[in-house]
């Protein structure tokens, strides 16, 4: 089950719970239940972390795979002017194809490598802001059971004089 699962089951049953007799905005709460479902928040909040680690690995790995590409292109593009040296003409072209090339590479990898620590800041900030919420959900959630637990019940009992 989801966070987002587990924090709808929470507001739904808050929803579905009775209210307090005679307060406004309180409900009578299945305690064991909310705890219940804390405790799969508490075991989930690990599996969202576990995946905005996988994708800044993946991240990483673009990176990576994107410098070495580069290098093999800045490699070739060395070992084609080294051949092409056999006179003036030849060697300024493959001095300028080899500057170009490599100046594609290098603007490529920083492209890449931009993009890609964009999109880990999207995906990390996207994942600090839910784990917030939940957190603030979940302390909202304990604040108003405890205030519920504080609350002096009113007793029925019919006074004999």
């Amino acid at each position: 089950m989801s966070i987002d699962e587990i924090l709808d089951e929470m507001d739904e049953l808050l929803d579905k719970s009775p209210s307090v007799p005679f307060s406004a905005h309180k409900v009578m709460v299945d305690v064991e239940r909310m705890r219940d479902l804390i405790n799969d928040v508490r075991l989930n909040i690990p599996q969202e972390i576990k995946r905005a680690k996988l994708i800044d690995f993946d991240c990483n790995r673009i990176i990576k795979e994107a410098e070495a590409k580069a290098e093999a292109i800045v490699r070739k593009a060395e070992e084609r002017a080294k051949i092409m040296v056999s006179n003036d003409a030849i060697v300024k072209e493959a001095k300028q194809k080899a500057i170009d090339m490599l100046t594609k590479a290098q603007q490529s990898s920083k492209e890449i490598k931009s993009a890609t620590n964009t999109y880990v800041n999207n995906v990390l900030s996207d994942t600090e802001k839910f784990l917030q919420n939940s957190l603030q959900n979940v302390k909202k959630t304990k604040q108003e059971i405890t205030q519920v637990k504080s609350t002096p019940q009113k007793t029925n009992e019919k006074n004999p004089f």
